[in-house]
């Protein structure tokens, strides 16, 4: 964060005034965004935790439970080829219309849609609805990029994005365990969705009224970008589209960071997913327990992602590549542990344990991708471009997690998605390794990454 130079006398008192309003308005800022953000993981984690509740219920109209799980898969993959196509297109708005309006949509959007959602029972109104709900979510966290280049330094991009990251893993988290609380309780599917509209709900209301674009429009001097990012330090809105895209697509290191944000996604998005229907149809759960202890795979992330945030701010911006070459191979070992677990009718707390572990391996160095390496590539005029594009090549490739990883989990069993998993996992791991060594060389010669 920003220090005040050294002063003496009346200066030094108003300057250190001057100070700690600025870390006052910042703490604020980090509030105001991690608690919208996670909210919209209400709205995501509500398809996941409902899906078994769900497949009862097209059960009861003529569908079989085979059936019921491709159709959902196919609702969720929709959904997430709509969020990266946002991510993709609608992302790099926030660098011409401001990153606050960006965050707001999709909280606007994730209410009305969830709504939606609740409102009928047939699977055309449950596609649209959550294409319309992922579609304006994903402007939210190239919203948050934004914002977030405009009121803090570069040099505690790793910390405070690290901050922030695990608002969507403490979002997931806590409405994992909510929603298996409703569901010990009796309510149905319906409850789910109406309740994390009310969450969503709130948290538009209070960032509205309280959310500002950047520390420049409160008083105080421009944040300080990372003088290696691809663009110059200006605030300015960039003068076209080709000025803002054609650094990024021009960048190995970055095509290469997005191809790791490919690889990652479709790991996350796939526990995001599945993991409460793997813990009902192959581990035993009850649906209310399999619904709360999921929570373990975000629970568990977020300490990884405050671990992995810290160390990288020590390490310096190549220790990054580092410590997700590091990660990724750990977690392809976990996959394969996670494989060779066997079926069980008890709810069987090892398996908790690997998915934990893969986890705390995947989900730290995941949060560099759309966040810090956003920011180190893209500084304060191009964030919310640059984060919009990994993070949207990511989930395209996260498409798989729904459709493709339900036909798995039908025709091969799960042992065949953690071992298709596995081999994604060790894939980014050499991704990662080739983006150190050309971080090594970056630095070497004192200019960008290449």
């Amino acid at each position: 964060m920003a220090t005040a130079p050294e002063l003496i006398g009346p200066d030094a008192s108003r300057g250190g005034a001057r100070t700690r309003s600025l870390r006052l308005r910042q703490a604020v800022t980090i509030l105001l965004l991690f608690g919208g953000y996670g909210s919209l993981y209400f709205c995501r984690a509500d398809l996941s935790v409902a899906t078994p509740l769900l497949v009862e219920e097209l059960a009861k109209h003529g569908i079989s439970h085979d059936d019921a799980i491709i159709h959902i898969g196919a609702i969720a993959s929709f959904g997430v080829l709509a969020y990266a196509l946002g991510k993709l297109f609608l992302g790099g708005l926030g660098d011409f219309w401001g990153g606050r309006v960006s965050f707001l949509v999709g909280l606007v959007g994730a209410t009305v849609f969830t709504l939606m959602f609740a409102s009928g029972l047939s699977l055309p109104l449950f596609s649209i609805a959550w294409i319309g709900n992922r579609l304006t979510q994903s402007l939210s966290w190239a919203g948050l990029i934004k914002v977030s280049s405009k009121w803090f330094d570069y040099s505690s991009y790793g910390m405070i994005i690290g901050i922030l990251s695990i608002s969507y893993l403490v979002g997931d988290a806590a409405a994992r365990q909510w929603m298996g609380m409703l569901i010990e309780h009796g309510f149905g599917w319906r409850t789910l969705f109406y309740f994390a509209a009310a969450v969503v709900g709130v948290l538009l209301v209070v960032n509205f009224l309280f959310l500002r674009e950047s520390r420049v429009q409160a008083g105080f001097v421009e944040a300080t970008p990372n003088p290696l990012n691809l663009f110059a330090g200006s605030e300015s809105r960039p003068q076209s589209l080709r000025h803002l895209l054609l650094p990024l697509v021009r960048s190995r290191a970055f095509l290469l960071v997005c191809l790791l944000s490919l690889g990652c996604t479709i790991i996350r998005e796939t526990f995001n997913l599945w993991t409460p229907v793997y813990l009902r149809d192959y581990l035993g759960y009850s649906m209310s327990n399999a619904a709360r202890m999921s929570a373990v795979f975000p629970g568990v992330g977020a300490v990884s992602v405050l671990a992995s945030g810290w160390l990288s701010d020590r390490l310096g911006v190549n220790g990054r590549s580092l410590i997700m070459f590091v990660g990724l191979g750990a977690t392809a070992v976990a996959l394969l542990v996670l494989m060779a677990m066997p079926s069980s009718s008890t709810g069987s707390l090892l398996p908790l344990l690997a998915i934990g572990t893969v986890a705390f391996c995947l989900l730290g160095p995941y949060s560099y991708l759309g966040g810090a390496l956003a920011l180190d590539f893209g500084g304060k005029q191009a964030g919310a471009a640059s984060s919009g594009i990994i993070d949207g090549i990511g989930y395209l490739g996260a498409v798989v997690a729904g459709d493709s990883i339900a036909r798995v989990s039908v025709s091969f069993g799960w042992q065949g998605v953690f071992v298709a998993l596995a081999v994604v996992s060790a894939l980014a791991a050499f991704g990662a390794g080739c983006l150190y060594f050309l971080g090594a060389k970056a630095a070497a010669s004192g200019g960008h990454l290449p």
